[in-house]
């Protein structure tokens, strides 16, 4: 009996280490050998251990109802609480987990692994209350261990009680035992934690005290320099400050902060004192071109022109391509955009007829090529696009092997309206260099925003690896650009299966990005990189708020609304309504090119097919080659199912917007947008009062309002009515002013027109001449032509549209959506650059 128990025992270690160690078929082995004795068939803390082996393995189901049992068989155990914790863990259910491990540590209330597994989840879930107290448990386990005391320090630095944390790194400081002139790079980090600690608890003067007494023994000497200097203005010590950035300048003179900080150390009382700044490192640094810049975001004048003269002379005879967008910032001031432009043009034509600008030195042929190229970018910045293509085309002519005009001449098209244009010349830039990843992204990007979606696949696949399609691989790189480009285009072509697959899929890259961070809780802590890992969790407690997500969200947003609004139709269906008024002979027509089509599917499938099959044995032998699997394959994004539920899925995107974009209106007005389908009149109402607080004369707001006002406060409840009248206050005046969406009106709200004229058909479609004719006084001219287009300003008005068309297209010539209807047709892009029909100089003509 003595002789089972212990080879039990002994084989339930081995269990343990194999898990440990990732050879999940040995431990799958040393289960069998317990469970196969009839009096251990029911062992509760084996049966645990298969169900976690067998999760590892992607045995989901198996593994939970071993587990369940394992359980219901010993419910005192706390191997069995952990391994149900464990599971619930690797789904991703980090609540029931920290129920499961809590539940463990009432059977074993000093378990290390069982409380540093909870602190792991606690922190996850940003329970720091709690995670300080299972800190604090550690700490009086094992008090010797490093991680003990970082772990407790952080807990309190999270909870923003500074000054304990201060305290208690300082303790812990107290027991390393390193020589002052040693370098500890560990011990460093430590030191600058602790100093970071020190800064946010305010105790500035304690903090520059530590810094100065542990200098030597820091290794990052460059943020020991930059903290000082900061210390030391905040403490007003003004000259001791000026002497750390001015050592910081020597360092580095292209760096723009070192000389904000000399300012704000230095205090100038006038412009001539902040110029006399810049002045003296331009003579302490000849060669530094940011003491040139930076004194014209504060002169005017005179003095502007003269420094930006000096500065436009250095840059052009040097041959800066990034030169326009470090000057784009001035463009906010229309004085000194006229100065630019009057100084770029004067040299032009200086170094057109002696290439000289004015002061007797011979220029290189290449100024002049940098000068046109300024000039294409600034007419395209002031919506001339025209003069800009005529500065570009001039550039090309002279040297057609540079990459970067052709990247521009892409842009002018695109922000001109022709994109199958812009596509065309960027494709002729990526086939001067098809080894640079970056103009190959662009060129991608413009293909997908032009809606050529596969010939976009095809330029990433350059670039992307071998096996596997561009399309899996981009996913699996996290590239969220081409995501977010893919769904746009597939939304534009009402390809909204496909379109909410790309959202899904960049939702799922947030996801995995916040579950990523588990891995860092210890590695950090471990590494002694604590400055970085604070900055990570406050990091992902932000996430969402990042450009990528908000977009898909937006996007998916929007198609969930259409459709909700306008239910995707049964294809079988409507081809049956079609079939029964057409004649014997259309019907054998319309079923042998149906026939065709199917052929063609079928052959394109069994094409994807056998490159699934292929793609799936590489990934056997991959899977093959490795010890074992881990963890089961993702559920797979089947665009058909995701346009089911609409708005229950546009809920799902919203939620993180309004907690983490609660200062984009765009947030809100797309809340009131679900609201109203769904009829929730207060969240409609807070929705309306959120974004009129941020832009009270959004266009989109305006409409909002009224439809709030008209589209079902009559069905509200007595509750729901007193309540509603409270807040109606503030928004009666402005919702007045919008039912009265008359031109007089427009003028006093300074109101999108088109969004009026389209109010005016909603509250009274009897005024549909009326709001047709306001709307086609070329304002918002793209929103005009689709709100005519699709009958939000009437049926019927078919002669407005054309010959609003043709005004709009005398106005921007080159725009593709007010070309004549026959043009986008022949204008289709092939990947080598060429048009596929057509001559392009004709259309060029033809513009």
């Amino acid at each position: 009996m003595i002789n089972i128990k212990e080879s039990m025992r002994s084989n339930s270690i081995h269990i343990e280490g194999c898990y440990e160690h990732k050879q999940y078929r040995n431990g799958l082995k040393f289960c069998k050998q317990i469970l196969s004795n009839p009096k251990f068939s029911e062992h509760g803390e084996t049966l645990a251990m298969k169900g976690l082996t067998l999760n590892c393995l992607g045995r989901k189901e198996e593994a939970y109802d071993l587990v369940r049992r394992g359980l219901r068989n010993d419910l005192k155990s706390h191997v069995c609480w952990h391994v149900y914790g464990l599971l619930q863990r690797s789904d991703k259910k980090y609540d029931e987990a920290i129920k499961c491990y809590r539940n463990a540590l009432k059977w074993d209330k000093d378990n290390l692994q069982i409380l540093r597994d909870l602190s792991l989840l606690q922190i996850q879930m940003r329970d720091l209350e709690g995670y300080r107290e299972t800190r604090y448990q550690l700490l009086q386990l094992r008090p010797a261990q490093r991680a003990s005391w970082i772990g407790y320090a952080i807990a309190y630095h999270l909870l923003q009680d500074y000054e304990m944390a201060a305290k208690i790194v300082e303790e812990f400081r107290k027991t390393q035992q390193t020589s002052p002139d040693k370098v500890d790079y560990e011990y460093s980090e430590l030191l600058l934690y602790q100093n970071q600690v020190l800064r946010e608890a305010g105790l500035f003067r304690e903090a520059l005290d530590h810094l100065s007494s542990y200098e030597k023994q820091i290794c990052d000497k460059l943020a020991v320099e930059e903290v000082k200097g900061e210390l030391l203005l905040k403490l007003d010590r003004a000259d001791e400050a000026t002497e750390v950035y001015r050592r910081l300048q020597e360092r580095n003179p292209e760096n723009w902060s070192y000389y904000q900080g000399l300012e704000r150390a230095l205090k100038p009382r006038n412009v001539e004192e902040t110029q006399k700044i810049y002045e003296d490192a331009c003579v302490k640094f000849p060669k530094g071109l940011v003491p040139l810049r930076m004194p014209l975001n504060f002169l005017t004048g005179e003095k502007f022109r003269e420094c930006l003269d000096r500065y436009l002379r250095i840059t052009f005879s040097k041959g800066c391509p990034p030169l326009f967008t470090t000057l784009k910032s001035l463009y906010h001031d229309e004085e000194k955009v006229s100065i630019i432009e009057e100084l770029v043009v004067s040299y032009e034509k200086s170094l057109k007829s002696c290439r000289m600008f004015n002061d007797g030195k011979t220029e290189p042929p290449t100024t002049l090529l940098w000068v046109q190229y300024f000039l294409a970018q600034h007419f395209d910045h002031m919506g001339q696009h025209a003069i800009a293509l005529d500065y570009i085309n001039t550039a090309i002519e002279s040297t057609p092997t540079l990459i970067e005009l052709f990247l521009i001449k892409a842009k002018i098209y695109k922000h001109a309206g022709n994109i199958r244009e812009a596509a065309r010349w960027m494709d002729e830039a990526q086939a001067l260099d098809t080894a640079d990843r970056f103009i190959n992204s662009k060129c991608a990007k413009y293909l997908l925003k032009a809606g050529l979606v596969k010939e976009g696949e095809e330029m990433c696949s350059k670039f992307t690896r071998e096996g596997t399609s561009a399309v899996e691989n981009l996913n699996e790189m996290q590239c969220m650009w081409f995501q977010t480009e893919c769904a746009l285009s597939y939304k534009a072509m009402n390809k909204y299966g496909e379109a909410l697959k790309k959202c899904h899929e960049i939702e799922r890259h947030f996801v995995e990005i916040t579950d990523d961070q588990f891995d860092f809780h210890t590695y950090c802590m471990r590494k002694m990189t604590l400055r970085s890992y604070v900055a990570l969790l406050k990091l992902e407690d932000v996430l969402r708020m990042h450009p990528f997500y908000f977009k898909a969200a937006h996007t998916a947003i929007q198609i969930y609304l259409d459709l909700h609004d306008n239910p995707l139709c049964d294809d079988n269906k409507e081809s049956q309504a079609d079939s029964i008024n057409l004649t014997d002979k259309e019907l054998k027509k319309l079923r042998n090119k149906q026939r065709r089509a199917q052929k063609k599917a079928q052959l394109e499938e069994e094409k994807k097919n056998a490159e699934k099959e292929k793609q799936l044995k590489n990934q056997k032998k991959k899977k093959e080659e490795d010890e074992e699997e881990i963890g089961g394959p993702k559920e797979e994004l089947i665009p058909e199912k995701l346009v089911e539920n609409p708005l229950e899925e546009a809920v799902k995107f919203l939620t993180p917007l309004k907690n983490l974009a609660r200062n984009k209106i765009d947030t809100h007005l797309l809340a009131f947008e679900i609201y109203l389908r769904k009829e929730k009149h207060l969240l409609m109402l807070q929705s309306v009062k959120r974004a009129y607080i941020l832009e009270p004369d959004h266009p989109w707001l305006h409409q909002c309002l009224i439809r709030f006002l008209k589209g079902g406060t009559h069905t509200l409840t007595d509750v729901h009515y007193l309540i509603l009248v409270d807040d109606f206050t503030f928004l009666f005046k402005h919702i007045v002013l919008a039912i009265m969406s008359t031109p007089v009106f427009i003028v006093k709200l300074h109101l999108c027109v088109c969004v009026a004229a389209k109010m005016m058909v909603y509250l009274d479609p009897s005024s549909e001449s009326m709001a047709a004719e306001l709307a086609s006084a070329l304002d918002d001219s793209l929103k005009v032509l689709q709100a005519l287009r699709d009958g939000s300003l009437g049926s019927g008005q078919q002669k407005i549209l054309e010959s609003y068309r043709m005004s709009c297209h005398a106005l921007y010539p080159y725009c593709l959506a007010f070309m004549p209807p026959g043009y986008q047709d022949n204008a289709v892009i092939t990947t080598n650059g060429d048009l596929s029909s057509g001559d392009h100089e004709d259309m060029t003509n033809e513009i």
